[in-house]
């Protein structure tokens, strides 16, 4: 039986900073979750559960000012398990296939169980309640695990609110600003079609803790992303988690309805301009901005020699899967391989307005 992590709102960090050299200020010491992920995931790398032994990653900073963070990771483009064939952003479960039901299950480091002090609010008890965390035998980075809501339900790879909440409670279950959360729809690299969510440590700054935004819906805290590359962004601290969670899926809903592939990336970072009141806001990392990236659909595309665009990449986070585009490429480079990916500007324009006429008219 799988370690039981029960928690509630009372266990949400909420005293997270960074220091104005770009450092990382633990604000206290590490805290349970982030034991439990680091002791569980070194440990099953101490019994070989990997498909590769991962120690400390060649990295480096990109020349130019969205600051990416490039690492050499060769041996996950080499050993990763082979993506499955997807055909459509809503295709549905397919139990032959590889699943997260036929797993080691010594992989499983925890579940995660939410305490609903009395009760779960707007009906969600019509949801699992339960989220099985297991490593990435594939790893990205130190601490990769996935989340996964009740693999025996056997949810395809759509968002549902549930995942949503749950990842945003992981990044504020978390003392350090580096612990990332992510989701890859069909069509935009994930490579298993059974619900899941990305968790893993990066002990580096990204652009987008802190990139200006523009207001788009006010009531729903529904922002653009003024920096490349484009997308929507939202934000919340410990106590709007659900509305906020219900807000996002009701975008991920329509771009899924739409059949428009999409990447998020969940992370601690400062409150979005308009909210700032002082110049201590910007070190701020209280509370999780939730990007969303609406972007162009790849099925059965050719993969690129530097490394794919999904979630971490979109980010600003680079694992590279050979050494040569490592050392050579540059920040245009990289702008260059992320842009074919993304929506043209009229298009994304155009899907801004329809999001926007959502919201307004809910």
């Amino acid at each position: 039986m799988p370690f039981q992590f029960v928690y509630s709102r009372k266990d949400f960090v909420t005293d997270v900073h960074r220091s104005s050299e770009n450092g990382l200020e633990m604000a206290h010491p590490p805290v349970e979750f982030d034991t439990t992920i680091q002791t569980g995931w070194t440990s099953r790398m101490d019994k070989g559960l990997f498909r590769y032994h991962l120690g400390d990653l060649q990295t480096r900073i990109l020349p130019g000012q969205h600051g990416y963070v490039a690492q050499l990771n060769i041996q996950r483009g080499k050993e990763r398990r082979k993506p499955q064939e997807i055909l459509s952003i809503q295709q549905e479960f397919n139990a032959k296939q590889f699943n997260f039901n036929k797993i080691n299950p010594e992989e499983i480091i925890f579940e995660m169980m939410k305490d609903c002090e009395g009760g779960n609010e707007n009906g969600q008890l019509h949801e699992p309640c339960r989220m099985v965390v297991l490593v990435n035998v594939s790893p990205l980075e130190f601490g990769h695990c996935l989340f996964v809501p009740d693999p025996s339900h056997c949810f395809p790879q759509v968002l549902t609110r549930f995942a949503i909440q749950a990842g945003i409670e992981s990044v504020l279950l978390s003392s350090d600003p580096g612990f990332r959360v992510g989701f890859n729809s069909l069509g935009a690299f994930a490579s298993v079609n059974h619900l899941h969510l990305h968790g893993y440590y990066l002990n580096h700054e990204l652009k987008i803790e802190s990139m200006p935004v523009k207001l788009l819906v006010p009531e729903k805290g529904f922002y653009r992303m003024l920096d490349f590359p484009g997308g929507f962004l939202f934000y919340t601290e410990s106590e709007q988690v659900e509305k906020v969670a219900r807000d996002i899926c009701r975008v991920t809903d329509f771009l899924v309805n739409g059949n428009v592939a999409h990447n998020l990336f969940f992370t601690r970072g400062c409150p979005p301009c308009d909210r700032i009141r002082k110049e201590e806001d910007h070190c701020s990392r209280r509370g999780v901005r939730i990007a969303v990236w609406p972007r162009i659909s790849c099925f059965g595309a050719k993969e690129e020699s530097a490394f794919n665009v999904a979630l971490c990449e979109l980010a600003g986070h680079l694992p590279f899967k050979n050494k040569k585009d490592y050392d050579d490429t540059t920040e245009k480079a990289v702008k260059d391989i992320i842009q074919r990916y993304l929506l043209s500007d009229a298009e994304f324009d155009t899907l801004e307005q329809q999001l926007t006429r959502n919201f307004m008219d809910f």
